[in-house]
């Protein structure tokens, strides 16, 4: 005998429906929701690599076209480039505009033009960070780096001898690894990058990808000749995955731009007084020599 109660469209059961499920689009955005999707995060970060390149270029031009420079010559074109103190300065120069328009591309698409708040978007609470905790986990990578470079050794890399060109780089890397570059690259890694992927690939999967990106693209600074120097790289490494880590546990960017602008602060201040404690160092010694030498 046919049930007529079911031939009733009112009267068919439900779908079972998979009641803690949400659709991210009715979520509300936030740091671990963001309004843009893997794609255009990693346009932006392309385009961030993009803008380290074009912009020394752009600064090189009118230099170079007073050098009459042959441009066939590759081998002395490259080596003026890594030689030339005034070559070296507008290249330095030049990551300060590089950081400057990431920045404004990574607020467009974090705002989606001004549709949303910046700061709450990528996340600007402290969620059980301390400040302490940023000078202790410095204190801890110095350690690290101090030892991987008494066991693997250390190379002269093209940054360092960079560094040695003249005063003025020393303190115009100080300045944007100090202001600028700790904000834009947590702003494209930590936010951009790692807010997209954790949504699509998880958190496993977006905390590798964010690590690994952030250290390759630093290889070429920390090596000389395709040598790198692997106790800089390992620590580097390190401290990309503690970053990334920090913006798992709190779920917001702001721990992770303050323990990036006191690691890079700190070493900078650093690189500004070394010649100096070089210097007193030196002076201390032959003082000692000398007085050893009085006293035999």
């Amino acid at each position: 005998m046919e049930n007529n109660q079911y031939n009733q469209p009112e009267n068919f059961p439900s779908p079972p429906v998979k009641k803690d499920f949400v659709p991210s689009e009715t979520l509300p955005v936030s740091p671990n929701n963001p309004p843009w999707n893997g794609w255009t995060a990693f346009g932006v970060w392309f385009a961030s690599i993009a803008f380290i390149i074009i912009f020394p270029l752009i600064f090189l031009v009118p230099f170079l076209a007073t050098q009459n420079i042959n441009f066939s010559d590759q081998t002395g074109l490259a080596d003026l480039l890594k030689t030339n103190s005034t070559a070296i300065l507008l290249q330095v120069a030049a990551i300060i505009p590089a950081h400057v328009f990431t920045f404004i591309l990574a607020w467009l698409v974090v705002t989606k033009f001004r549709k949303y708040p910046f700061r709450k978007t990528l996340g600007w609470e402290w969620n059980g960070f301390k400040i302490w905790h940023s000078f202790a986990i410095f204190a801890v990578f110095y350690g690290i780096a101090f030892l991987l470079t008494a066991i693997l050794g250390e190379t002269e890399t093209d940054f360092d001898r960079m560094m040695k060109s003249s005063r003025a780089v020393v303190y115009l890397v100080a300045f944007f690894a100090t202001f600028t570059a700790p904000m834009v690259e947590e702003v494209v890694y930590r936010g951009l990058l790692y807010s997209a992927f954790q949504r699509k690939l998880g958190v496993i999967a977006a905390v590798t990808l964010v690590t690994v990106l952030f250290t390759v693209v630093h290889i070429p600074q920390y090596s000389s000749e395709s040598i790198p120097n692997y106790a800089s790289i390992i620590t580097l490494l390190l401290l990309s995955l503690t970053l990334t880590l920090i913006r798992v546990r709190t779920g917001n960017l702001l721990p992770c731009i303050f323990l990036h602008t006191i690691v890079n602060g700190i070493q900078s201040v650093m690189l500004i007084l070394y010649p100096y404690i070089q210097k007193y160092i030196e002076t201390h010694s032959q003082q000692t020599a000398s007085l050893s030498h009085f006293f035999k």
